[in-house]
């Protein structure tokens, strides 16, 4: 398993509330298991009490987002830093599931977690990878949604580090709503100088009286 891919672990948590709108998907053991995906060992270990403890962890992560969001680079680095310390992983080399031609292993680093309960683990995973997305590609490419009020997260993997939003679905709908301003802005402009120019040709009629 990369170790990129990890990183998806915090996003998927942090996702799992959106606040602007009031909405969050976190609120039973079986949604907390459901963030685990495919590791479905370690989703059997949640129970009920998990869910308080993944919300206040997903409250930490989004403070990683917010403060790379702001460019508050030191920031978003000590609130991950906190999260790594309180939550460690150990690196191992694994081989499982993964053959090449020949049968052989393909051989690739793995994160262990030692785990006291579900949060734990998911929490050691989600900081773990996080970290490694930051220190690979710079704290700038952990973004949250422009498209109001969305704010979901995100992480940026485009090449010229212009990714803005959390989906193509809300970069159509912010590209939409742009476009109307646009064009009511052009509208009003219209309007304005049809009212400027009947308020000149009023002035030279009375002139011309």
């Amino acid at each position: 398993m990369e170790l990129a891919y990890y990183s998806d672990y915090a996003v998927r948590l942090v996702n799992s509330e959106e606040p602007a709108r009031g909405k969050d998907s976190l609120t039973s053991v079986e949604a907390v298991r459901d963030l685990f995906g495919g590791n479905q060992s370690a989703a059997r270990r949640a129970t009920d009490a998990d869910v308080t403890r993944f919300r206040s962890v997903r409250a930490r992560l989004r403070a990683v987002f917010e403060a790379a969001d702001k460019g508050d680079e030191t920031l978003a680095v000590d609130l991950l830093n906190s999260l790594l310390l309180e939550f460690p992983v150990s690196p191992q080399i694994s081989g499982h599931d993964f053959r090449d031609d020949d049968g052989r292993p393909l051989w690739h680093m793995h994160l262990a977690d030692h785990p006291s309960n579900a949060t734990a683990g998911y929490a050691a995973i989600a900081a773990m990878g996080l970290a490694f997305h930051l220190t690979e590609y710079g704290v700038d490419r952990l973004g949250l949604c422009e498209a109001p009020p969305c704010r979901n997260a995100y992480l940026d993997t485009s090449t010229n580090r212009s990714r803005r939003y959390c989906s193509d679905r809300c970069a159509t709908r912010a590209n939409v709503a742009a476009y109307r301003a646009r064009k009511r802005l052009e509208a009003d402009r219209a309007d304005r100088t049809g009212l400027a120019a009947d308020s000149a040709q009023r002035a030279t009629a009375n002139g011309e009286r």
